[in-house]
């Protein structure tokens, strides 16, 4: 116990206490304590003062006597407050009244315990030591969650200088491997035309997940910005689904599409929301077994319209739901034809959706799969 103790002392050695009272005496009493358990202190002998020597001494913590001429300790403590807001310092009142009445305005008025006269030098340094360390946890917190913040903003740069230094090689041995593909330089035999078929579709896999990583650091930089216009959602689910539909055929599935007879205009950003339609295809032709067929659905629901995509999938464990729209959250099912896959999809995704005040959730069916939906303001 001695030990702790003593490792407390020295994390509040020359900790600034602000005394308020009066009575010269009860200050001098005070103050001598405090100064012998190694704490810095300053005095005021009124409320109006108080408020002057807080702005130049800037204290930890304040020792305020309640009954004084002129502005009371209530009153004084309700002005540091509106000057200061949280950052003020704990202010700790000392009066010679215990009622109940007299501590819940106290309380009210920003304090953050009390004192009773005549002080007991044990009882008041145990509750100004307890008083102080927690503001030193909470200013640690602080430090912590700003070197946090740092630490990730400097993260977020490099991945997106990385990121944008790697899209135009990898974007060129994409297009080099096409003209050889399409025969451009002239025709392969059945050997080679596997190899640069194998290079086009590793170069566009990598292609893809640097595009990912980019649009990860643009949006926890802040700078996701979202550009809203009349968009004809039906056209876009269809022009999308048509698209997929080319490349879920590589696997024998095929994706349908089903909509009302109503053909909605929302306000949205049309490249964004594209962006997430063609993650969820891509995503329910990843995760379901070759031959399957996944459904696009349509539809309005009071004030909102939704699309959902529903494939034929394993389902997401319950045990994993917490990482499904989080950066990097890969859970244990596995795409069925070897597709790569960087976790970052779905987190995009959410952040798109967020970004326009809309929700998007993931459901197991009772008959298998799983179905993601999107819902939009109208």
């Amino acid at each position: 116990m001695e030990s702790t103790d003593h490792s407390n002392r020295i994390d509040l050695q020359g900790r600034k206490i602000l005394v308020v009272d009066d009575d010269r005496l009860n200050v001098r009493i005070l103050a001598n304590i405090l100064k012998q358990e190694g704490f810095t202190v300053s005095e005021a002998n009124s409320g109006e003062k108080a408020l002057e020597v807080y702005e130049t001494f800037r204290p930890e913590l304040v020792l305020l006597d309640v009954m004084m001429p002129g502005i009371n300790g209530f009153e004084t403590c309700r002005q540091l407050r509106q000057r200061y807001g949280e950052k003020t310092a704990p202010v700790i009142f000392i009066t010679a009244k215990s009622e109940s009445d007299d501590v819940v305005e106290g309380l009210s008025a920003g304090g953050v315990d009390y004192l009773p006269k005549p002080v007991r030098a044990k009882e008041a340094i145990a509750r100004i030591r307890t008083h102080l360390q927690n503001r030193l946890l909470v200013e640690q917190q602080a430090l912590l969650v700003d070197q946090l913040s740092k630490a990730n903003a400097a993260k977020n740069k490099f991945l997106g200088m990385a990121a944008h230094d790697l899209r135009n090689p990898l974007a060129s041995i994409r297009g080099l491997a096409e003209f050889l593909r399409d025969g451009v330089v002239g025709e392969l035999t059945a050997d080679q035309l596997d190899l640069v078929k194998t290079i086009h579709e590793a170069s566009q896999g990598m292609l893809d997940m640097v595009n990912e990583l980019l649009d990860v650091a643009t949006i926890e930089a802040g700078e996701l910005k979202i550009h809203p216009e009349p968009t004809a959602l039906t056209e876009l689910l269809a022009k999308a689904v048509y698209l997929a539909n080319i490349d879920a055929a590589k696997k024998g599935t095929k994706i349908d599409f089903h909509s009302n007879d109503h053909a909605p205009t929302l306000p949205i950003d049309g490249a964004k929301i594209k962006q997430v339609i063609n993650n969820l295809l891509s995503n329910g032709v990843k995760y379901s077994p070759p031959g399957s067929l996944i459904t696009v659905e349509l539809t309005r629901d009071d004030q909102h319209w939704s699309f959902a995509v529903r494939d034929q999938g394993p389902g997401i464990p319950d045990s994993e739901r917490g990482k499904l729209f989080q950066d990097f959250g890969q859970l244990s099912v596995r795409p069925t034809g070897g597709e790569k896959s960087t976790g970052l999809g779905l987190a995009i995704c959410r952040k798109i959706v967020d970004a326009h005040h809309g929700t998007i959730s993931a459901t197991n069916q009772p008959t298998g799969g799983c179905e993601f939906r999107v819902t939009l303001p109208s």
